[in-house]
């Protein structure tokens, strides 16, 4: 037997939605439209949902389990899921009025323009519409946009995942006459965060962040359209210093530190990416990753000449530096058998974009790396309750979820406390912090809400952007008494003499 709940409303009777709980047989690979056809059976309910298809291929019955949105027909049922409408006015119960994205679809002339003059010539190599044929499996499902953390909070100033995707449709087609950057940017397409919220939830497996939304902001570059102003200072930092951050203003940065005097002649076969934030600001939490791998008998390298792995300008369309740093990279790491990154961020970036450049280097993240390598012996007990929050990053951008909390429950006398929703974005990433700080804000005041609900007096991630904003946000709601911690700095604390 499992247990589920579902949000009910009947606007004729009434007053505000509410939650009601079913307990129902689950059968095997019950689906969330099996459920809701099963607990009408039971209770002899009135439970009103949409479906047709029931194949995934209409779109009409996605609703929000358990806050993302999703397919009812494609949707595995578990006890204690929570079921929800779309983020839309409420017909009834889990039936919604769509006519809110309909007719904004509709203004915004969502149709493709071919030129009289063209009409007879669209003889078009396939290679010529790969970018387009990419993006054009939507089925009008919504999922994207009730998952959306900016749509949430900020739907008036951004359209959107889907209608991104849907005007990176035609933007993409080489036969379309109309000019749509100043659009998209209208639309908002410098909100969204890059935590790939819409690509999870998407059940056509559409690459909308990667796939229209970063090379929509790539397209508007290349147009002297954009980037923003606060993201051209990164593109200026990486040309003149190969780092998207200046230099320290006191002392060397870690791998000059490390580096100074060190042996030339021993190598190991681990190489550690410091990431710009490390090496220049960050120094503390290499050397917490040091004295870990000391305690551990681990030898790894900071080789020299390393560089920016170029996600901040990835993220906001710049890639016109980013082949040299690929290459610069490739070359320094060559010989190690593993490259270690400390910074979701980075690790995310090496595995998934720098392969389309030609690097395909083996690497992990640090979790990853360290979470079969740990002596437990060694740790000492730490009497400390803590949550975990998932970089977008890390969880969606290298599906590392696991390898974190396996570690948390290693350490001795340490008690942890999961978020409801420990996924969700902060609104740190995508260049988001720097050029829209309101809505990084935003998102992290609401990540901070459930913060609190843990009782954590420590929030442990793994990305130095993350950190940063979760703790701003900490701070600016008066909760100085939580610290946001790097996990490697929770484990060079229980291994602490």
């Amino acid at each position: 037997m499992i247990t589920i709940k579902v949000l009910r409303f009947d606007p004729e009777k009434d007053e505000k939605p509410y939650y009601k709980e079913y307990e129902i047989e689950k059968t095997e690979q019950m689906k969330v439209l099996d459920a809701l056809t099963a607990i009408n059976d039971k209770y002899n309910e009135n439970i009103s949902f949409r479906s047709s298809c029931r194949a995934g291929q209409c779109g009409s019955c996605s609703l929000k389990i358990n806050g993302s949105g999703a397919l009812a027909c494609k949707s595995e049922i578990n006890d204690g899921d929570i079921i929800e409408p779309l983020d839309l006015p409420i017909i009834k119960d889990l039936i919604v009025n769509r006519e809110i994205y309909d007719d904004k679809a509709a203004s915004m002339d969502l149709e493709l323009n071919i030129p009289e003059s063209n009409r007879l010539n669209l003889d078009l190599k396939p290679e010529e519409l790969e970018d387009t044929k990419k993006v054009r499996t939507c089925i009008e499902c919504y999922s994207c946009l009730s998952s959306c953390p900016v749509v949430k909070d900020f739907g008036d100033e951004y359209a959107g995942p889907y209608f991104m995707r849907y005007l990176s449709k035609f933007e993409f087609d080489p036969r379309n006459d109309n000019e749509r950057l100043n659009q998209i940017i209208e639309e908002g397409v410098y909100d969204c965060t890059s935590c790939r919220k819409c690509e999870e939830v998407c059940p056509k497996n559409i690459k909308i962040y990667g796939k229209a939304i970063e090379k929509l902001r790539s397209i508007i570059t290349n147009n002297d359209l954009g980037p923003l102003d606060a993201h051209k200072n990164i593109n200026r930092m990486v040309r003149e210093t190969n780092r998207s951050v200046s230099y320290p203003k006191e002392g060397l940065s870690f791998i000059e530190e490390v580096n100074k005097d060190k042996d030339p002649s021993k190598k190991s076969k681990y190489a550690l990416f410091t990431g710009c934030m490390v090496d220049y600001r960050l120094q503390k939490v290499g050397h917490a990753l040091l004295d870990v791998l000391k305690a551990n008998d681990i030898d790894i390298d900071v080789p020299e000449g390393q560089v920016c792995c170029g996600s901040p300008l990835i993220r906001t369309g710049q890639t016109d530096l980013i082949q040299n740093l690929v290459d610069t990279n490739k070359e320094v790491f060559k010989d190690y058998d593993t490259v270690v990154t400390i910074c979701a961020g980075c690790g995310a970036t090496l595995k998934n974009d720098h392969p389309e450049y030609g690097s395909n280097l083996n690497v992990q993240d640090i979790s990853e790396f360290l979470v079969d390598k740990l002596d437990v012996s060694k740790m000492k007990e730490l009497d400390k309750t803590v949550t975990w929050h998932d970089p977008c990053h890390l969880a969606r951008g290298q599906n590392i979820r696991e390898e974190p909390r396996r570690i948390l429950n290693m350490i001795p006398g340490l008690k942890f406390n999961e978020m409801d929703n420990p996924a969700k974005c902060c609104g740190a990433g995508g260049g988001v912090k720097s050029a829209k700080p309101e809505i990084a804000m935003t998102l992290a005041k609401d990540r901070v809400n459930e913060i609190k609900e843990t009782d954590a007096e420590a929030v442990i991630s793994i990305c130095p952007f993350c950190q940063r904003n979760i703790q701003d946000a900490l701070d600016e709601e008066g909760l100085e008494n939580i610290h946001v911690i790097n996990l490697i700095e929770l484990l060079q604390e229980a291994y602490a003499e």
